[in-house]
């Protein structure tokens, strides 16, 4: 099941008729309070959300999922007007999994709600080794991510960007590369979803940030050595 968020009577309607026809069950609500009290008597696999809505807006529930054990690991995708690459910083930062700007067409939002729903299906049955880099420490089965010992929290993207860069380590990545193993697609109307997403995943890592090299033109790969990091 999919919950939307969505105070625009046309668009929630749209968008749920759209993932209900391609088989992939949904409901909207039209307020915060309505999709609480949904939550409240099931879980959904996936969350669709606008920022701007009444009530509360999208980012401080997004917030609430995050910090709740019931409901941290649910995929989020935000759906919303608010396209400047600031807002998507801010959406990620707060634990969003993905982003799609208004306006959108429908076979793209099928596209990335699918390839949302495999990847955080398949993360649980993911990889058995545990990755060492210097202060960083990753174990995908466990889904932990440390730095010097302490725990850091990232949404399902980054953590699935950070594996595959400590699974390719030393090698350069392509964003065309993480948007095909990480989104599993490889269209990007805007070419900065990968970017976004690595700066707020360097951020959240602080020092260990820095193993992670952009290599101009190309993408990104990591490895250990020093701390400047080419931005």
């Amino acid at each position: 099941m999919i919950y939307f968020v969505e105070d625009d009577n046309s668009i929630r309607e749209l968008v749920t008729y759209t993932l209900n026809s391609a088989g992939m069950p949904a409901e909207g609500f039209e307020k915060p309070s309505l999709f609480w009290s949904a939550l409240e008597l099931s879980l959904p696999d996936l969350i669709l959300l606008d920022i701007m809505l009444p009530e509360e807006d999208g980012l401080t529930i997004l917030r609430k999922l995050r910090a709740k054990s019931a409901t941290a690991d649910i995929p989020v995708m935000m759906l919303t007007a608010k396209s400047s690459e600031y807002e998507k910083v801010i959406g990620l930062d707060a634990g969003a999994d993905d982003y799609l700007p208004k306006p959108f067409g429908m076979m793209e939002l099928i596209a990335r709600v699918r390839a949302l729903l495999r990847r955080t299906q398949k993360s649980a049955s993911a990889e058995t080794q545990a990755y060492q880099l210097g202060s960083l420490y990753v174990s995908p089965e466990k889904h932990i991510v440390q730095v010097n010992g302490c725990d850091i929290i990232l949404t399902f993207k980054e953590f699935e960007m950070l594996c595959l860069l400590l699974k390719n380590k030393d090698i350069v990545l392509t964003r065309e590369q993480f948007l095909n193993s990480v989104w599993g697609y490889s269209f990007d109307g805007e070419n900065r979803t990968v970017d976004v997403h690595i700066r707020t995943l360097r951020q959240k890592l602080g020092d260990a940030g820095n193993y992670i090299k952009t290599i101009r033109g190309i993408g990104y790969k990591i490895e250990e050595g020093d701390t400047f990091n080419a931005n």
